[in-house]
């Protein structure tokens, strides 16, 4: 070997021993403690996830029940964090007289015996719904929970006061940088030490409004957690975080986290360092629909002694897992 290729291979070496050296979890802290819950849309029915569209009627598709509480109802938020959540996520959608209400879909017709688009509705018109009303586990033969979710939409403001220490993620749901505009406004009236509470996420336009008005605010968007992740793998090795990473809520697929330079304690010390906080979520499939951690498996797939954030729509199943 002549000396050019000699320093070659020298040169090579160090990199890869420093690139080693800045990675390794063998040289970094592990933080103690116990893993953050996140329950999604809080205790929920369950449905066959299998082929979903943006359109797809998940209340027409539910699994048999085995509880009776529905997502992004006071009830359901309460029994989740009975249940070990230390955070709940929950939708919210713009009303015809300045509420926000808290509801995941765009339009009524699922779920609700409702008709139309969400957010042209008032919010007294949406209290008036039975938003139990579409779900059905054997093809429409049966309804059970009909009749029982009437007026049991709560508004954005009725779920802060009720739950005034808890923990809150805020999905909005449209493109519409009012929308996050609104929703500042809102949470700007909130003690200081009551927003750094709650983190936001949804689309770009609006999650942006929110990021610029609320700086202390936790938020992520496509666009951001796309940059996020991409920009890491990219360059993490030097130790750098992107800055779509800063002040945000990192949500990652549990089989996109091995890609993660210096994943887990290396990457989750430097996320916490940029004031992020890392959510694992089910696995990715190339734009397929993103579940949770909702299995034993699936769970049994996270790092020994894992302490980040679990994002999962079991955390009835979740939650015990994590006592053990």
């Amino acid at each position: 070997m002549n000396k050019k290729l000699r320093y070659a291979a020298t040169a090579i070496a160090i990199i890869a021993a420093a690139i080693y050296l800045n990675n390794t979890n063998l040289l970094t802290e592990h933080r103690d403690g116990k893993p953050v819950l996140l329950a999604h849309r809080g205790m929920a029915q369950r449905f066959d996830e299998r082929d979903l569209k943006n359109d797809t009627c998940t209340a027409a598709r539910m699994l048999p029940p085995t509880h009776e509480y529905q997502e992004n109802t006071i009830s359901s938020m309460r029994a989740s964090f009975a249940a070990g959540a230390d955070i709940v996520e929950l939708d919210v959608h713009p009303t015809t007289d300045g509420e926000f209400a808290v509801f995941h879909d765009w339009t009524l017709d699922c779920r609700t015996d409702g008709q139309g688009v969400t957010r042209e509705h008032s919010m007294a018109d949406l209290k008036k719904l039975d938003i139990a009303h579409g779900y059905t586990a054997d093809g429409g033969k049966t309804f059970p929970f009909r009749g029982k979710g009437v007026g049991q939409m709560p508004t954005l403001a009725e779920v802060l006061s009720t739950f005034p220490q808890a923990r809150l993620l805020i999905n909005v749901k449209s493109r519409d940088a009012s929308e996050g505009e609104k929703l500042a406004a809102v949470l700007a009236k909130l003690p200081a030490e009551r927003r750094v509470q709650i983190m936001v996420y949804g689309g770009d336009e609006p999650v942006d409004a929110v990021r610029k008005r609320l700086p202390e605010i936790r938020t992520i968007s496509r666009a951001t957690i796309k940059s996020c992740l991409l920009g890491y793998i990219g360059y993490g090795w030097t130790g750098l975080v992107p800055k779509a990473c800063s002040n945000a809520m990192v949500m990652l697929p549990i089989n996109v986290a091995p890609w993660m330079w210096g994943w887990p304690d290396r990457f989750l010390n430097r996320m916490k360092a940029a004031n992020s906080e890392v959510f694992v979520l089910g696995p990715y499939r190339g734009g397929e629909f993103s579940s949770g951690v909702d299995t034993s498996e699936q769970f049994a797939r996270l790092p020994q002694n894992f302490s980040g954030g679990i994002w999962t729509n079991e955390i009835e199943v979740i939650a015990p897992l994590v006592r053990k």
